[in-house]
C-alpha cells in the first residue's frame, strides 16, 4: 500500500512539473510553487526532482535547486530510519 502511494504521488510530482513548464511556455495560469513543494513534501520528492531536470523547469531558482534535493534527502533519511526500526531493531 505504501509503495502504491509513493508511485502515485511521485507520478503526480513529475506530471505537475511537466504541466507547469508547458503553462510557463504558453504564458498561462501556473501551478503555485508552494503546491509543487507540497507534492514533494508529501512523498513526491523523486518525481518533482526528476521533473525539475527532465523538463529544465525551476532550475534557476535557488530555493528549488536547494529545496527539492533537501526534501529528497530528508525522505531517504526518514525511510532508512523507519526501515531500520522495523527490520533491524
Amino acid at each position: 500500500m505504501i509503495i502504491n502511494y509513493l508511485v502515485i504521488v511521485n507520478a503526480l510530482g513529475l506530471a505537475a512539473m511537466g504541466l507547469d513548464k508547458q503553462k510557463a511556455i504558453r504564458n498561462q495560469w501556473r501551478i503555485p510553487e508552494k503546491t509543487l513543494f507540497l507534492i514533494s513534501a508529501i512523498g513526491g520528492s523523486i518525481g518533482t526532482f526528476v521533473g525539475m531536470y527532465l523538463f529544465r523547469h525551476k532550475t534557476k531558482h535557488w530555493y528549488f535547486v536547494v529545496g527539492m534535493p533537501a526534501i529528497l534527502v530528508a525522505h531517504v533519511v526518514i525511510g532508512f530510519f523507519l526501515y531500520s526500526r522495523m527490520y533491524i531493531g
